[in-house]
C-alpha cells in the first residue's frame, strides 16, 4: 500500500508487506495492522500508524525513518517539522474524522471514542531525510527573517 507514494493523502484500515516503500512525499494513517518491511526505502512524506499489538517496530524497516509518538497539539513545537505545516495530533484527527464520515468505518469511529488513549497508541514514521530538508528550510526562513 501506498508504495511509491509521493503526495496523495490516503487513510487505510492495515496494510500487508512493504507499505509506504520508496514513499517520497504524502501522508498515509493505517488504522490496523501492517505487515513486514514497512517503511522501506521511504525518503519523504509521514506514516501515522495505529500500533495494535505493540509490535510495529518489528515490522517496520526503520533504515531510513525515525519511529516516534504522535504529540498532542500543544506539546508540539512549532520549529519548522511540522508536516505540512499543521501539528501531527491535528492533522491526524481530521483524517480519521474524514474517513470515518466518508466511509463509516467502524475501525476509525473506535479510535474517535477513546481519542486520548487512542493518540497514545500512535506512531509517526518520519523519513530521516525529510526530517532534514524541513530542518534546513526552517534554518534558512529564521536567516532571512534575522
Amino acid at each position: 500500500f501506498a508504495v511509491r507514494n509521493s503526495g496523495a493523502t490516503a487513510v487505510v484500515e492495515g496494510t500487508g508487506d512493504h507499505g509506504c516503500e520508496y514513499m517520497t512525499g504524502g501522508t498515509v494513517v493505517v488504522l490496523g495492522l501492517t505487515g513486514r518491511n514497512f517503511a522501506a526505502g521511504m525518503s519523504g512524506g509521514v506514516a501515522y500508524v495505529y500500533d495494535v499489538d505493540s509490535q510495529f517496530a518489528q515490522r517496520c524497516n526503520a533504515a531510513m525513518v525515525t519511529l516516534g509518538p504522535v504529540f498532542s497539539a500543544d506539546a508540539q513545537a512549532d520549529d519548522g517539522l511540522r508536516h505540512r505545516n499543521e501539528a501531527d495530533e491535528a492533522q491526524l484527527k481530521r483524517l480519521i474524522e474524514q474517513h470515518a464520515q466518508l466511509t463509516g468505518s467502524e475501525q476509525a469511529k473506535m479510535l474517535l471514542a477513546d481519542w486520548p488513549q487512542t493518540l497514545n497508541r500512535f506512531v509517526k514514521v518520519f523519513p530521516n531525510e525529510y526530517r532534514r530538508a524541513l530542518s534546513e528550510m526552517a534554518t534558512t526562513k529564521m536567516k532571512e527573517a534575522a
